[in-house]
Protein backbone atom coordinates (compact mmCIF):
# COMPACT_ATOMS: atom_id res chain seq x y z
CA UNK A 1 0.00 0.00 0.00
CA UNK A 2 2.37 2.81 1.05
CA UNK A 3 4.51 1.46 -2.15
CA UNK A 4 1.49 2.54 -4.51
CA UNK A 5 1.19 6.10 -2.55
CA UNK A 6 4.75 6.71 -3.16
CA UNK A 7 4.24 6.25 -7.04
CA UNK A 8 0.98 8.16 -6.95
CA UNK A 9 2.81 11.29 -4.80
CA UNK A 10 5.64 11.22 -6.65
CA UNK A 11 6.42 11.59 -10.91
CA UNK A 12 8.87 9.90 -13.15
CA UNK A 13 10.83 13.04 -13.05
CA UNK A 14 11.40 13.51 -9.19
CA UNK A 15 8.96 16.41 -8.43
CA UNK A 16 6.57 15.49 -5.67
CA UNK A 17 2.81 14.88 -6.53
CA UNK A 18 1.31 17.29 -3.58
CA UNK A 19 -0.69 20.29 -4.91
CA UNK A 20 -4.13 20.30 -4.75
CA UNK A 21 -6.78 21.97 -6.77
CA UNK A 22 -7.60 24.80 -3.90
CA UNK A 23 -3.86 25.28 -3.77
CA UNK A 24 -3.41 24.73 -8.04
CA UNK A 25 -6.36 27.80 -8.39
CA UNK A 26 -4.73 29.83 -5.70
CA UNK A 27 -0.82 29.65 -7.20
CA UNK A 28 -2.95 31.02 -10.76
CA UNK A 29 -4.38 33.38 -8.98
CA UNK A 30 -1.62 34.75 -7.37
CA UNK A 31 0.59 34.46 -10.44
CA UNK A 32 -2.16 36.78 -12.46
CA UNK A 33 -3.74 39.40 -9.52
CA UNK A 34 -0.46 40.96 -9.27
CA UNK A 35 0.79 44.60 -10.90
CA UNK A 36 -1.04 43.81 -13.84
CA UNK A 37 -4.72 44.64 -12.04
CA UNK A 38 -3.22 47.31 -9.38
CA UNK A 39 -0.75 48.91 -11.21
CA UNK A 40 -0.71 48.17 -14.77
CA UNK A 41 -4.71 49.13 -14.80
CA UNK A 42 -3.92 52.41 -14.65
CA UNK A 43 -2.01 52.29 -17.64
CA UNK A 44 -4.52 50.72 -19.78
CA UNK A 45 -7.28 53.14 -18.42
CA UNK A 46 -5.16 56.24 -19.53
CA UNK A 47 -4.12 54.70 -22.91
CA UNK A 48 -8.20 53.47 -23.63
CA UNK A 49 -10.25 55.72 -20.70
CA UNK A 50 -13.63 53.90 -19.90
CA UNK A 51 -13.53 51.85 -22.85
CA UNK A 52 -10.76 49.94 -21.28
CA UNK A 53 -14.00 47.64 -19.70
CA UNK A 54 -14.37 46.17 -23.38
CA UNK A 55 -10.56 45.47 -23.34
CA UNK A 56 -10.60 43.33 -19.91
CA UNK A 57 -13.81 41.62 -21.09
CA UNK A 58 -12.06 40.95 -24.35
CA UNK A 59 -9.04 39.97 -23.22
CA UNK A 60 -11.12 37.71 -20.85
CA UNK A 61 -12.25 35.57 -23.78
CA UNK A 62 -9.24 34.94 -25.44
CA UNK A 63 -7.84 33.95 -22.14
CA UNK A 64 -11.10 31.51 -21.73
CA UNK A 65 -10.19 30.22 -25.15
CA UNK A 66 -6.56 29.70 -24.14
CA UNK A 67 -7.73 27.77 -20.84
CA UNK A 68 -10.07 25.83 -22.75
CA UNK A 69 -7.18 24.50 -25.33
CA UNK A 70 -4.69 24.19 -21.93
CA UNK A 71 -6.95 21.97 -20.02
CA UNK A 72 -7.97 19.24 -22.66
CA UNK A 73 -4.12 19.25 -22.94
CA UNK A 74 -2.78 19.60 -19.45
CA UNK A 75 -5.08 16.46 -18.72
CA UNK A 76 -3.74 14.30 -21.30
CA UNK A 77 -0.20 15.28 -20.52
CA UNK A 78 0.24 16.50 -16.90
CA UNK A 79 4.31 17.12 -17.28
CA UNK A 80 5.97 19.37 -15.24
CA UNK A 81 7.44 20.65 -19.29
CA UNK A 82 3.29 21.49 -19.63
CA UNK A 83 3.00 23.05 -23.17
CA UNK A 84 6.53 23.10 -23.91
CA UNK A 85 6.73 19.01 -23.72
CA UNK A 86 3.63 19.53 -25.89
CA UNK A 87 4.38 21.55 -28.37
CA UNK A 88 7.93 19.60 -28.83
CA UNK A 89 5.87 15.72 -29.14
CA UNK A 90 2.93 17.32 -31.36
CA UNK A 91 4.77 20.29 -33.41
CA UNK A 92 8.41 19.40 -33.40
CA UNK A 93 11.44 19.73 -30.96
CA UNK A 94 12.74 22.49 -31.94
CA UNK A 95 9.00 24.11 -31.13
CA UNK A 96 8.96 22.88 -27.81
CA UNK A 97 12.50 24.42 -26.86
CA UNK A 98 11.26 27.84 -28.41
CA UNK A 99 7.86 27.74 -26.51
CA UNK A 100 10.19 26.34 -22.83
CA UNK A 101 12.69 29.16 -23.35
CA UNK A 102 10.44 32.18 -24.52
CA UNK A 103 8.33 31.01 -21.36
CA UNK A 104 11.15 30.40 -19.22
CA UNK A 105 12.54 34.17 -20.26
CA UNK A 106 9.02 35.89 -20.37
CA UNK A 107 9.00 34.58 -16.25
CA UNK A 108 11.73 35.62 -15.37
CA UNK A 109 11.71 39.14 -16.87
CA UNK A 110 7.95 39.11 -15.68
CA UNK A 111 9.69 38.96 -11.92
CA UNK A 112 11.22 41.59 -12.71
CA UNK A 113 8.01 43.71 -13.23
CA UNK A 114 7.10 42.74 -10.11
CA UNK A 115 10.03 44.00 -8.26
CA UNK A 116 9.90 47.23 -10.50
CA UNK A 117 6.38 47.46 -9.19
CA UNK A 118 7.54 46.91 -5.36
CA UNK A 119 10.02 49.81 -5.58
CA UNK A 120 6.85 51.54 -6.58
CA UNK A 121 5.26 50.65 -3.79
CA UNK A 122 7.62 51.41 -0.99
CA UNK A 123 8.21 54.81 -1.68
CA UNK A 124 4.70 55.19 -0.33
CA UNK A 125 6.40 54.78 3.00
CA UNK A 126 9.60 55.63 2.26
CA UNK A 127 10.29 58.40 -0.60
CA UNK A 128 14.11 58.61 -0.08
CA UNK A 129 14.69 54.82 -0.11
CA UNK A 130 16.56 53.33 -3.77
CA UNK A 131 14.46 51.33 -4.92
CA UNK A 132 16.84 48.99 -5.22
CA UNK A 133 17.38 48.15 -2.17
CA UNK A 134 13.89 47.05 -1.59
CA UNK A 135 14.27 44.89 -4.30
CA UNK A 136 17.53 42.84 -3.10
CA UNK A 137 15.68 42.60 0.17
CA UNK A 138 12.00 41.10 -1.54
CA UNK A 139 14.14 38.96 -3.66
CA UNK A 140 15.77 37.34 -0.92
CA UNK A 141 12.87 36.62 1.02
CA UNK A 142 11.26 34.99 -1.73
CA UNK A 143 14.09 33.04 -3.13
CA UNK A 144 14.46 31.29 0.24
CA UNK A 145 10.43 30.76 -0.02
CA UNK A 146 10.74 28.87 -3.42
CA UNK A 147 13.91 26.81 -1.94
CA UNK A 148 12.18 24.91 0.44
CA UNK A 149 9.54 22.45 -0.73
CA UNK A 150 6.49 22.30 -3.42
CA UNK A 151 4.18 21.92 -0.18
CA UNK A 152 5.85 24.80 1.74
CA UNK A 153 5.42 27.64 -1.81
CA UNK A 154 2.06 26.38 -1.91
CA UNK A 155 0.97 26.89 1.22
CA UNK A 156 2.52 30.47 1.64
CA UNK A 157 0.94 31.38 -2.45
CA UNK A 158 -2.21 30.05 -0.98
CA UNK A 159 -2.23 32.93 2.03
CA UNK A 160 -0.75 35.64 -0.08
CA UNK A 161 -3.29 34.89 -2.64
CA UNK A 162 -6.59 35.30 -0.07
CA UNK A 163 -5.13 38.65 1.15
CA UNK A 164 -5.45 39.90 -2.09
CA UNK A 165 -8.83 38.52 -2.99
CA UNK A 166 -9.88 39.72 0.35
CA UNK A 167 -8.94 43.05 -0.80
CA UNK A 168 -10.42 42.91 -3.70
CA UNK A 169 -13.78 41.66 -2.13
CA UNK A 170 -13.44 44.49 0.26
CA UNK A 171 -12.69 47.18 -2.36
CA UNK A 172 -15.76 46.30 -4.28
CA UNK A 173 -18.12 45.84 -1.03
CA UNK A 174 -16.95 49.67 -0.18
CA UNK A 175 -17.18 50.83 -3.94
CA UNK A 176 -20.42 49.56 -4.37
CA UNK A 177 -21.73 50.83 -0.73
CA UNK A 178 -20.37 54.25 -1.99
CA UNK A 179 -21.69 54.29 -5.41
CA UNK A 180 -25.32 52.83 -4.43
CA UNK A 181 -25.98 53.54 -0.90
CA UNK A 182 -24.49 56.70 0.49
CA UNK A 183 -23.37 59.03 -2.33
CA UNK A 184 -24.56 62.09 -3.46
CA UNK A 185 -21.20 63.53 -5.04
CA UNK A 186 -21.94 64.88 -8.72
CA UNK A 187 -18.41 63.98 -9.45
CA UNK A 188 -19.10 59.95 -8.21
CA UNK A 189 -21.48 57.80 -10.21
CA UNK A 190 -21.89 56.34 -13.89
CA UNK A 191 -21.58 59.83 -15.08
CA UNK A 192 -17.48 59.51 -14.94
CA UNK A 193 -17.88 56.45 -17.66
CA UNK A 194 -19.20 59.37 -20.67
CA UNK A 195 -18.05 61.95 -19.14
CA UNK A 196 -14.00 63.35 -20.62
CA UNK A 197 -14.52 62.82 -23.88
CA UNK A 198 -16.80 60.25 -23.66
CA UNK A 199 -16.69 56.22 -23.52
CA UNK A 200 -14.32 55.63 -26.24
CA UNK A 201 -11.97 59.27 -26.18
CA UNK A 202 -8.98 57.64 -27.87
CA UNK A 203 -11.25 55.59 -30.42
CA UNK A 204 -11.43 52.09 -31.03
CA UNK A 205 -7.47 52.32 -31.28
CA UNK A 206 -7.44 53.16 -27.93
CA UNK A 207 -8.93 49.87 -26.91
CA UNK A 208 -7.44 47.74 -29.02
CA UNK A 209 -3.61 48.78 -27.64
CA UNK A 210 -5.59 48.25 -23.69
CA UNK A 211 -6.68 44.61 -24.79
CA UNK A 212 -2.25 44.30 -24.81
CA UNK A 213 -2.19 45.77 -21.52
CA UNK A 214 -5.00 43.75 -20.21
CA UNK A 215 -3.77 40.37 -21.16
CA UNK A 216 -0.72 41.43 -18.71
CA UNK A 217 -2.86 40.93 -16.09
CA UNK A 218 -4.16 37.52 -17.13
CA UNK A 219 -0.60 36.40 -17.11
CA UNK A 220 -0.30 33.81 -14.96
CA UNK A 221 -3.31 31.63 -15.11
CA UNK A 222 -1.47 29.21 -17.64
CA UNK A 223 0.70 28.11 -14.38
CA UNK A 224 -1.69 25.67 -13.58
CA UNK A 225 -0.76 23.24 -16.30
CA UNK A 226 2.83 24.12 -15.17
CA UNK A 227 2.23 22.91 -12.18
CA UNK A 228 -0.13 19.70 -13.60
CA UNK A 229 3.18 17.92 -12.76
CA UNK A 230 2.98 18.41 -9.51
CA UNK A 231 -0.59 17.66 -8.98
CA UNK A 232 -2.62 15.20 -6.90
CA UNK A 233 -5.00 13.68 -9.32
CA UNK A 234 -3.96 16.45 -12.50
CA UNK A 235 -7.38 14.48 -14.05
CA UNK A 236 -9.83 16.72 -11.88
CA UNK A 237 -7.39 19.25 -10.23
CA UNK A 238 -6.38 20.83 -13.36
CA UNK A 239 -9.78 21.61 -15.22
CA UNK A 240 -11.50 22.39 -12.30
CA UNK A 241 -8.59 24.78 -11.45
CA UNK A 242 -8.76 26.47 -14.74
CA UNK A 243 -12.08 27.14 -15.07
CA UNK A 244 -12.75 28.67 -12.16
CA UNK A 245 -9.35 30.39 -12.38
CA UNK A 246 -10.48 32.32 -15.45
CA UNK A 247 -14.29 33.30 -14.01
CA UNK A 248 -12.74 34.56 -10.99
CA UNK A 249 -10.33 36.75 -12.23
CA UNK A 250 -12.69 38.01 -15.41
CA UNK A 251 -15.19 39.09 -12.56
CA UNK A 252 -12.82 40.71 -10.02
CA UNK A 253 -11.21 42.93 -13.22
CA UNK A 254 -14.59 43.55 -14.61
CA UNK A 255 -16.36 44.56 -11.02
CA UNK A 256 -12.91 46.49 -9.52
CA UNK A 257 -11.94 48.54 -12.53
CA UNK A 258 -16.07 49.38 -13.50
CA UNK A 259 -15.99 50.24 -9.86
CA UNK A 260 -12.73 52.48 -9.86
CA UNK A 261 -13.85 54.63 -12.88
CA UNK A 262 -17.00 55.68 -11.33
CA UNK A 263 -15.57 56.48 -8.67
CA UNK A 264 -13.19 58.63 -10.14
CA UNK A 265 -12.24 60.42 -13.25
CA UNK A 266 -10.42 58.41 -15.40
CA UNK A 267 -8.10 60.90 -16.38
CA UNK A 268 -6.60 60.32 -12.29
CA UNK A 269 -4.87 56.52 -13.59
CA UNK A 270 -1.38 56.26 -14.47
CA UNK A 271 1.61 54.67 -13.18
CA UNK A 272 3.21 56.87 -10.67
CA UNK A 273 1.16 55.02 -7.83
CA UNK A 274 -1.49 52.24 -7.81
CA UNK A 275 -5.09 54.09 -8.63
CA UNK A 276 -6.37 51.71 -6.18
CA UNK A 277 -4.56 53.84 -3.99
CA UNK A 278 -5.32 57.01 -5.76
CA UNK A 279 -9.16 55.87 -5.00
CA UNK A 280 -9.14 55.75 -1.44
CA UNK A 281 -6.90 58.84 -0.95
CA UNK A 282 -9.41 60.64 -3.22
CA UNK A 283 -12.22 59.58 -0.79
CA UNK A 284 -10.27 60.27 1.93
CA UNK A 285 -11.24 57.29 4.37
CA UNK A 286 -8.45 57.58 7.16
CA UNK A 287 -5.83 54.94 6.24
CA UNK A 288 -7.30 53.09 3.89
CA UNK A 289 -4.79 53.84 1.18
CA UNK A 290 -1.99 52.89 3.58
CA UNK A 291 -3.79 49.66 3.52
CA UNK A 292 -4.90 49.31 0.46
CA UNK A 293 -0.87 50.05 -0.56
CA UNK A 294 -0.04 47.13 1.55
CA UNK A 295 -2.52 44.98 -0.32
CA UNK A 296 -0.84 45.31 -3.35
CA UNK A 297 3.05 45.29 -2.21
CA UNK A 298 1.17 41.52 -1.15
CA UNK A 299 -0.28 41.21 -4.61
CA UNK A 300 3.73 41.61 -6.30
CA UNK A 301 5.18 39.66 -3.85
CA UNK A 302 2.60 36.93 -4.42
CA UNK A 303 2.75 37.22 -8.30
CA UNK A 304 6.89 37.43 -8.03
CA UNK A 305 6.46 34.12 -5.79
CA UNK A 306 4.18 31.82 -8.57
CA UNK A 307 6.69 33.68 -11.67
CA UNK A 308 9.84 32.11 -9.64
CA UNK A 309 7.93 29.16 -9.33
CA UNK A 310 7.24 29.04 -13.31
CA UNK A 311 10.33 30.06 -14.86
CA UNK A 312 12.31 27.34 -12.46
CA UNK A 313 10.06 24.43 -13.39
CA UNK A 314 10.57 25.63 -17.20
CA UNK A 315 14.00 25.17 -17.03
CA UNK A 316 14.01 22.18 -14.84
CA UNK A 317 12.15 20.69 -18.15
CA UNK A 318 14.50 22.02 -20.31
CA UNK A 319 17.40 20.46 -18.69
CA UNK A 320 15.40 17.18 -18.97
CA UNK A 321 14.91 17.79 -22.47
CA UNK A 322 18.72 17.59 -22.78
CA UNK A 323 18.21 21.75 -24.15
CA UNK A 324 20.08 23.09 -20.86
CA UNK A 325 23.00 21.96 -18.53
CA UNK A 326 22.51 18.82 -16.63
CA UNK A 327 23.09 20.66 -13.49
CA UNK A 328 19.67 21.98 -13.57
CA UNK A 329 17.84 19.00 -13.77
CA UNK A 330 18.95 17.84 -9.78
CA UNK A 331 16.40 18.25 -7.35
CA UNK A 332 17.35 18.49 -3.56
CA UNK A 333 15.95 16.40 -0.92
CA UNK A 334 12.43 18.39 -0.76
CA UNK A 335 12.23 17.70 -4.42
CA UNK A 336 13.21 21.45 -5.38
CA UNK A 337 15.75 22.26 -8.37
CA UNK A 338 17.48 24.73 -6.54
CA UNK A 339 20.49 25.43 -9.24
CA UNK A 340 17.19 25.86 -11.74
CA UNK A 341 15.83 28.39 -9.51
CA UNK A 342 19.43 29.86 -9.04
CA UNK A 343 19.36 30.75 -13.04
CA UNK A 344 16.02 31.90 -12.73
CA UNK A 345 16.64 34.93 -11.06
CA UNK A 346 18.39 36.79 -13.35
CA UNK A 347 15.22 38.70 -14.03
CA UNK A 348 15.90 40.62 -10.19
CA UNK A 349 19.20 41.66 -11.23
CA UNK A 350 18.07 43.19 -14.58
CA UNK A 351 15.16 44.97 -13.21
CA UNK A 352 17.12 46.39 -10.22
CA UNK A 353 19.61 47.40 -13.03
CA UNK A 354 17.20 48.94 -15.30
CA UNK A 355 15.22 50.49 -11.59
CA UNK A 356 19.24 52.00 -11.59
CA UNK A 357 19.14 53.58 -15.09
CA UNK A 358 15.40 54.28 -15.43
CA UNK A 359 14.02 54.78 -12.18
CA UNK A 360 11.03 56.35 -13.62
CA UNK A 361 9.71 54.00 -16.48
CA UNK A 362 11.56 51.17 -14.95
CA UNK A 363 8.31 49.53 -15.11
CA UNK A 364 6.73 49.94 -18.28
CA UNK A 365 10.16 49.03 -20.09
CA UNK A 366 10.04 45.58 -17.85
CA UNK A 367 6.29 45.02 -18.73
CA UNK A 368 7.44 45.36 -22.32
CA UNK A 369 10.02 43.30 -22.66
CA UNK A 370 8.44 40.90 -20.37
CA UNK A 371 5.47 40.52 -22.20
CA UNK A 372 6.91 38.67 -26.01
CA UNK A 373 8.08 35.14 -23.68
CA UNK A 374 4.45 34.34 -22.69
CA UNK A 375 2.33 35.98 -25.55
CA UNK A 376 4.68 33.92 -27.36
CA UNK A 377 3.82 30.82 -25.46
CA UNK A 378 -0.23 31.66 -25.30
CA UNK A 379 0.24 31.50 -29.56
CA UNK A 380 2.29 28.62 -29.27
CA UNK A 381 -0.53 26.86 -26.86
CA UNK A 382 -3.67 27.64 -29.65
CA UNK A 383 -1.46 26.13 -32.43
CA UNK A 384 -0.06 23.22 -30.17
CA UNK A 385 -3.87 22.54 -29.90
CA UNK A 386 -4.65 22.09 -33.50
CA UNK A 387 -1.70 19.71 -33.70
CA UNK A 388 -3.06 18.10 -30.50
CA UNK A 389 -6.16 17.14 -31.10
CA UNK A 390 -5.32 16.51 -34.88
CA UNK A 391 -3.22 13.60 -34.28
CA UNK A 392 -4.98 12.19 -30.72
CA UNK A 393 -7.71 12.00 -33.16
CA UNK A 394 -5.97 10.58 -35.77
CA UNK A 395 -4.11 7.90 -33.70
CA UNK A 396 -7.26 6.37 -31.90
CA UNK A 397 -6.35 7.38 -28.48
CA UNK A 398 -8.67 7.05 -25.27
CA UNK A 399 -11.34 9.63 -24.71
CA UNK A 400 -10.44 12.66 -23.72
CA UNK A 401 -11.92 13.88 -19.98
CA UNK A 402 -11.97 17.22 -21.12
CA UNK A 403 -12.51 18.98 -24.76
CA UNK A 404 -12.43 22.30 -26.14
CA UNK A 405 -15.67 23.69 -27.76
CA UNK A 406 -15.74 25.19 -30.79
CA UNK A 407 -12.81 22.89 -32.06
CA UNK A 408 -11.07 24.04 -34.65
CA UNK A 409 -12.51 27.61 -35.10
CA UNK A 410 -12.22 28.71 -31.83
CA UNK A 411 -8.58 28.18 -31.21
CA UNK A 412 -7.79 30.00 -34.45
CA UNK A 413 -10.06 33.02 -33.33
CA UNK A 414 -7.81 32.88 -30.53
CA UNK A 415 -4.66 32.70 -32.34
CA UNK A 416 -5.86 35.09 -34.95
CA UNK A 417 -6.12 37.95 -32.39
CA UNK A 418 -3.17 37.15 -30.30
CA UNK A 419 -1.26 37.12 -33.71
CA UNK A 420 -2.64 40.72 -34.45
CA UNK A 421 -1.98 42.33 -30.86
CA UNK A 422 1.39 41.61 -31.05
CA UNK A 423 2.00 43.23 -34.61
CA UNK A 424 -0.14 46.15 -32.94
CA UNK A 425 2.45 46.34 -30.95
CA UNK A 426 4.97 47.65 -32.94
CA UNK A 427 2.68 50.79 -33.82
CA UNK A 428 2.37 51.77 -29.73
CA UNK A 429 4.96 52.91 -27.08
CA UNK A 430 5.12 48.61 -26.72
CA UNK A 431 7.24 47.78 -29.82
CA UNK A 432 9.63 47.13 -27.33
CA UNK A 433 8.05 44.12 -27.51
CA UNK A 434 8.75 42.95 -31.05
CA UNK A 435 12.04 44.56 -30.57
CA UNK A 436 13.14 42.04 -27.60
CA UNK A 437 10.87 39.26 -29.04
CA UNK A 438 12.34 39.07 -32.71
CA UNK A 439 15.81 39.38 -31.85
CA UNK A 440 15.16 36.38 -29.15
CA UNK A 441 13.33 33.90 -31.42
CA UNK A 442 16.46 33.90 -34.17
CA UNK A 443 19.06 33.69 -31.06
CA UNK A 444 16.80 30.83 -30.16
CA UNK A 445 16.77 29.47 -33.44
CA UNK A 446 20.52 29.64 -33.85
CA UNK A 447 21.12 28.09 -30.34
CA UNK A 448 18.40 25.12 -31.28
CA UNK A 449 20.15 24.12 -35.04
CA UNK A 450 23.78 25.07 -33.06
CA UNK A 451 22.82 22.41 -30.28
CA UNK A 452 21.53 20.01 -32.85
CA UNK A 453 24.67 19.73 -34.94
CA UNK A 454 26.75 19.32 -32.23
CA UNK A 455 28.81 15.86 -31.31
CA UNK A 456 26.27 13.79 -29.57
CA UNK A 457 23.40 15.78 -30.00
CA UNK A 458 21.36 12.72 -31.20
CA UNK A 459 21.58 10.97 -28.40
CA UNK A 460 20.76 13.57 -26.08
CA UNK A 461 17.59 13.82 -28.50
CA UNK A 462 16.93 10.10 -28.35
CA UNK A 463 17.37 10.90 -24.35
CA UNK A 464 14.77 13.47 -24.29
CA UNK A 465 12.21 11.46 -26.54
CA UNK A 466 12.79 8.68 -24.06
CA UNK A 467 12.49 11.05 -20.86
CA UNK A 468 9.08 12.56 -22.64
CA UNK A 469 7.44 9.67 -23.55
CA UNK A 470 7.69 8.57 -20.14
CA UNK A 471 5.96 11.61 -18.62
CA UNK A 472 3.63 11.87 -21.07
CA UNK A 473 2.46 7.93 -20.66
Amino acid sequence: MEKNHNQTNINSSGLKRDLKTNQLTMIAMGCAIGTGLFLGSGLAISTAGPSVLLSYAIGAFIVLLLMGCLAEMSVAHPTSGSFGTIAEKYISPMAGFLVRYSYWIGNVLAVGVEVSAIAVYMKYWFPQVPGMVWILLFAAILIYVNATSVNTFATFEYWFSMIKISAIVGFVLLGSYILFGTSSEPDIGAGNLVDSGGFMPFGLWGMWVAIFISLFSFLGTEMIAVTAGEANDPDVAVPKALKATVFRLSTFYMLTIGIMLMLVPWKSAGVEESPFVKVMEILQIPGASGIMNFVILTAALSAMNSQLYASTRMMYSLSRGKFAPAFLAKVNRKGVPVSALAISTLGIFIAAGVNALLPGSSYAFMMGISMFGAIFTWLMIFISHLFFRRKWEKTGGRKLPVRMLGYPFLPIVGAVLLLSLMISTWFTDFRIMLQFGVPWLIFLSLAYWFMKKRDGALVGMKESADILNKEIS
